[in-house]
């Protein structure tokens, strides 16, 4: 059975969406899709995950708790682990994970399951969209060509597309819907249909000629974060080492109005795009012989941040005549960006690894984040109502917007990896507060 259309929706849309994947982006999607008046079948192979969406306990933003709220006991939003309900839906978005291993290799293992089981329960009429991002000819190779195995003509039996999230975890300014999509399919037909659906959950789609345009401009687009990030760590240590402040370089640079973007100097990056998506496009081209050296040169320099900060730290002791060993050390904030409950590559967890290896008491303090698992496996817990004076020293990593840093005034040592720390009341640091080094 299929609901009726409401009168808002476009003129043939269909009724029943599948969302594989109920993460970072397949849950907002889901929600937004819903509000817009589809009848959506949230999949997800993680029953955990289920669970917390069911009882509201998923991490979003203001606006996406309330739609989630007002879908909940809807019969036309369900959730399930039952990827054989799929032959239900019109229309299949797969939004799930692309992370990479521990060598910065594609994991890829939950696209091609979820893939596979795409193509082993597709039937004719449906439309495909990867929102997954991957390397360049993913949505080919993963689905239309299966898809064609099972003998199956893609732009007439079913319809295959590519538009890669565009979804910032924890930014009210960046919604779903004033960030346009960039959308390919393989097909203008496919690109039709998937368009018809996307534009209920984006107010514009930018159409290129293939799925694997969409794709690239994906790997481009965090690439392109990637380097420049990498560009502001190495110009925010070339400043310290002049006695210069970081931000006020940054702050000044970003008055030309034309040829300048400012990126912000920090401890590291994390979570699910920028540490990954353009490891992506590195494996790829290795396969082919390729390279790309900027970018590769931009990665190292990343996967390099967490251990400059630690010696950061041994260098900060050693000025002040500490040594690293039995040093107690408080890391403060852990998620990998203010506003957010991710720990996903977070330089945080990274960190706290080097420094207890070199000897370091470690302990840690988030709000966000009542525990966390460390690289070698061990599970540690946010330290509640902090007091500076317990520690000898304290690295700031993510400051959680509001909530009370004030108690930093009574450590000794303050070392701000994110170069804009201020006190609680948002004032200059006084010059006889804590030794703050920037």
């Amino acid at each position: 059975m299929t609901a009726s259309l409401p009168a808002t929706r476009h003129q043939g849309s269909p009724c029943r969406v599948a969302v594989v994947g109920l993460g970072y982006v397949g849950l907002p999607t889901a929600l937004a899709l819903h509000a817009a008046g589809m009848t959506v079948l949230g999949i997800d192979r993680d029953e955990r995950r289920i669970a917390a969406i069911a009882r509201g306990e998923a991490d979003l933003v203001a606006s996406d708790r309330r739609l989630l709220a007002s879908a909940a006991g809807d019969e036309r939003f369900v959730l399930t682990t039952d990827a054989g309900r799929l032959p239900e839906a019109d229309v299949v978005m797969v939004c799930v994970p692309t992370p990479v291993d521990a060598h910065l290799a594609p994991e890829l293992g939950a696209l091609r399951q979820a893939c596979e089981t795409l193509v082993r329960q597709a039937r004719p009429g449906q439309t495909l969209i990867l929102t997954s991002t991957s390397f360049v000819g993913t949505a080919r190779q993963l689905l239309v060509e299966p898809l064609e195995t099972r003998g199956f003509t893609v732009g007439k039996d079913l319809f295959v597309a590519a538009s890669p999230e565009r979804i910032d975890p924890g930014r009210v300014t960046h919604t779903q819907r004033e960030t346009p999509r960039v959308l390919g399919g393989v097909t203008p037909a496919c690109t039709r249909r998937a368009q018809e659906v996307l534009g209920l959950v984006s107010g514009s789609a930018h159409v290129v000629g293939s799925p694997e345009a969409a794709e690239m401009t994906k790997l481009f687009e965090n690439s392109f974060r990637a380097v420049n990030i990498a560009l502001a760590n190495e110009f925010a240590d070339v400043c310290t080492s002049l006695s210069l402040d970081p931000m006020e370089i940054v702050t000044a640079a970003a008055t030309k109005p034309y040829g300048f973007m400012a990126f912000q100097p920090g401890p590291g990056v994390g979570g699910h795009c920028i540490p990954c998506d353009p490891h992506y496009l590195l494996w790829q081209l290795r396969a082919s012989r390729g390279s790309a050296p900027i970018v590769a040169q931009a990665m190292q320099a990343i996967a390099d941040r967490p251990r400059q900060v630690a010696d950061r730290v041994l260098d900060v002791l050693s000025r002040t005549g500490k040594g690293i060993a039995g040093t107690r050390v408080v890391v403060v904030g852990v998620t990998y960006k203010p506003g957010v409950r991710d720990v996903r590559s977070s330089s945080a967890l990274d960190v706290i690894g080097l420094l207890a290896a070199r000897g370091a008491k470690v302990d840690y303090h988030d709000p966000l984040v009542p525990s966390v698992e460390l690289p070698n496996g061990s599970t540690v817990d946010s330290v509640v109502g902090p007091l500076g004076g317990d520690w000898d020293l304290a690295l700031i990593h993510t400051v959680q917007p509001g909530h009370d840093y004030g108690w930093l005034e009574q450590c000794p040592i303050v070392v701000d990896a994110t170069y804009r720390f201020l006190p609680a009341d948002a004032a200059p640091r006084a010059e006889d507060g804590p030794s703050c080094v920037a």
